[in-house]
């Protein structure tokens, strides 16, 4: 998704004028097509805010008579927010992404941070935009089962006064459940699609894992509808990178501790995504909890051993092998045997026996491959 060149409204909250100066200047010298206005205070950056509409706002953490956290109240939910600080501080850093800014940047008195301004900009954009088309989906989805369920309510009651072949009746109900079926597996290849256009990377893991959990439940012997719930999990599982700046998921070296700790927020988020979405699996739970560990090692809530759904415990096997054996940003693949001596030095510590044990035979018994 391209961000058009056009004319964009940029709103910089900023009471240092030498930063002012910097910016305006960087602006014409560099012939940003950008209609900005400049706020020194809370109050002026209020008053904007209240009577104009922008495409980003840019705002400095430190001001005069308060923090760029006191305008957050006032910015429209689809304008997204770029915070420009001085401090450098990782704590500031993940309250701002935590606050709801797409990004952050961290001034350096030279003014280099400026030189990434443009990119930062409609990177900033382009992820809002993406995070307005997914609430779009989540909203035809709710209303989609809604609309199910007022059908499946006004049978029931027409039920209540008729005499009908149960055989029939049985039909119905399971035409009325594929169905909703069909509209989640429908919304989760649209979000696939979605994530698959910011980070390819992140789209083909999310499908080379979910492929392998359902073959360790199908050789579980689960049922075929918990199976089917853990492959559509799998799918989505990394959707919580979505609001991550493209650059740290694809970063070719070491993460930063500040980088690290914005990634680990992607469980959280993933759950926050898909807690609202009514599905017949716990397709939230199994995000929300693919980074735990059986003896409570893991994030974000530190759950251990029954705390952990079977379909999470399947995910982490899986998410974690095909991690290994793939190659990533920062490192080329270890092979597909590091990925299986990772979960059998920790059967039972941090991975579900049985799960290791089953993922172990697929690979050294049975053939399985990744795809």
């Amino acid at each position: 998704m391209d961000i058009e060149r056009k004319s964009l409204r940029v709103l910089y909250v900023e009471d240092g004028e030498v930063d002012r100066l910097a910016f305006e200047r960087f602006v014409r010298k560099n012939k940003l097509p950008y209609e900005y206005s400049v706020a020194v205070s809370v109050k002026e950056g209020r008053l904007l805010l209240e009577s104009d509409r922008f495409d980003v706002v840019l705002l400095d953490y430190m001001l005069g008579n308060g923090t760029g956290f006191d305008l957050l109240d006032v910015i429209r939910s689809d304008t997204p927010v770029i915070f420009v600080t001085g401090t450098g501080d990782e704590e500031t850093a993940v309250k701002a992404i935590k606050s709801g800014a797409i990004d952050y940047l961290i001034k350096d008195p030279e003014g280099n941070y400026l030189t990434i301004l443009p990119v930062t900009v409609d990177n900033a954009i382009r992820t809002k935009k993406l995070e307005e088309e997914l609430k779009r989906y989540q909203s035809r989805l709710e209303e989609m089962v809604e609309e199910r369920t007022i059908q499946l309510q006004e049978a029931n009651e027409r039920l209540r006064g008729e005499i009908l072949d149960r055989k029939q009746a049985e039909e119905k109900l399971k035409n009325t459940l594929e169905r909703l079926r069909n509209a989640v597996s429908t919304t989760i290849q649209v979000i696939i699609s979605t994530i698959e256009a910011r980070d390819p990377y992140t789209a083909n893991h999310q499908l080379r894992s979910a492929d392998l959990a359902r073959a360790i439940a199908t050789e579980m012997e689960l049922s075929p509808d918990r199976i089917e719930g853990i492959h559509m999990a799998g799918s989505i599982h990394d959707i919580g990178k979505l609001p991550i700046p493209a650059e740290i998921l694809s970063k070719p070296s070491k993460l930063s501790d500040i980088e690290f700790a914005l990634i680990k927020e992607h469980s959280q988020k993933g759950y926050e995504m898909l807690k609202d979405v009514q599905s017949p699996w716990p397709l939230a739970e199994i995000v929300y909890q693919h980074h735990e560990r059986m003896d409570g090692s893991g994030y974000p809530r530190n759950l251990k051993g029954d705390e952990i759904l079977m379909e999470a415990r399947i995910m982490t096997v899986a998410d974690v092998v095909e991690a290994m054996a793939s190659h990533r940003p920062y490192r080329a693949s270890l092979g597909i045997e590091a990925g299986l001596k990772e979960i059998e030095d920790n059967r039972g510590i941090l991975y579900d026996a049985d799960v290791v044990d089953v993922c172990l035979r697929l690979f050294r018994e049975k053939g399985y491959s990744l795809p």
